[in-house]
């Protein structure tokens, strides 16, 4: 069994109650979107001799989001479309957000993840199972690619 598979069996025994499952495919990629904004409102620093490169994505979320999508690469290269594709959606939001937003944009997203993370445990209490990052912190990214690879599957795709 290929090891994306088996992350995926794994990930989907504590999320199967209908009503936890229709939690994670809202607050999953909210949580998702939150972090990346969160880290967008990092100041820049040595990113900054970047800048002329990269444009206005200059930014610690691109350089951490290069090593998730990294990491997805090795699990299902595959898979890491679909999550690049989710990544760069979540950056072009943060940076539209940063720039006509009159609420900073880490405070739309602190309050984003902070309440996306009650309804996930509230999610987990209904299915009387813990998150499964508590077993292995790697499950933080396994969830995103849970619900992308449903997504394939709807649309016929290899993952």
């Amino acid at each position: 069994m290929r090891k994306i598979d088996q992350l995926l069996a794994e990930y989907g025994v504590s999320h199967t109650h209908p009503f936890n499952k229709l939690i994670h495919w809202i607050c999953v990629p909210a949580i998702f979107f939150s972090i990346v904004g969160l880290i967008y409102c990092i100041p820049p620093g040595p990113m900054q001799s970047l800048g002329f490169v990269l444009g206005s994505f200059a930014n610690w979320a691109t350089f951490v989001l290069l090593l998730v999508l990294i990491y997805y690469w090795t699990i299902s290269p595959p898979l890491t479309l679909g999550m690049f594709l989710f990544s760069a959606l979540s950056l072009a939001i943060a940076n539209f957000l940063s720039i006509v937003s009159p609420i900073p944009l880490w405070v739309i997203c602190l309050s984003i993840f902070i309440v996306a993370w009650i309804f996930q445990f509230y999610g987990h209490k209904v299915e009387g199972k813990k998150p499964s990052f508590f077993k292995d912190v790697q499950f933080l990214l396994i969830g995103p690619a849970w619900l992308m690879h449903f997504i394939y599957k709807k649309f016929g795709f290899a993952y």
